[in-house]
């Protein structure tokens, strides 16, 4: 009698497990991929061309306040696009004036290079 049941109860115990294998699988996969650190890099793309019109759009005659403001915020997003695109960059080491807008030229365009769309 017992022998019955294990013969009669194997098969589809073994289609059921097969049933769930690919689900298993997948969850496991899910859980070792890392999450990614930071926005999405279409979101930043669209943040640095709209802050980058915000400094294009800026008048001679603006406060200095919103100018460097404006001027901290694009270069935030430099930074963060570098790091998701695994970029060098030394824009918070440069102190403000000529070094630090020659480096954000050279960022500009290494983002560039690596197929970002920035101004």
């Amino acid at each position: 009698m017992a022998i019955y049941l294990v013969v009669c109860a194997t098969p589809p115990v073994l289609f059921w497990l097969a049933s769930k294998t690919p689900a298993a699988v997948a969850a496991l996969r899910r859980r070792r991929e890392p999450e990614p650190a930071g926005p999405p890099i279409e979101r930043l793309a669209a943040d640095l061309r709209r802050v980058h019109r915000c400094l294009a759009d800026l008048a001679p005659d603006a406060p200095m306040l919103r100018r460097r403001a404006t001027h901290q915020a694009y270069d935030a997003l430099l930074v963060q696009a570098c790091a998701a695109l695994g970029l060098p960059h030394w824009l918070d080491e440069l102190p403000e004036g000529v070094e630090r807008d020659i480096e954000r030229l050279r960022v500009e365009e290494a983002l560039r290079r690596a197929g970002l769309a920035v101004p």
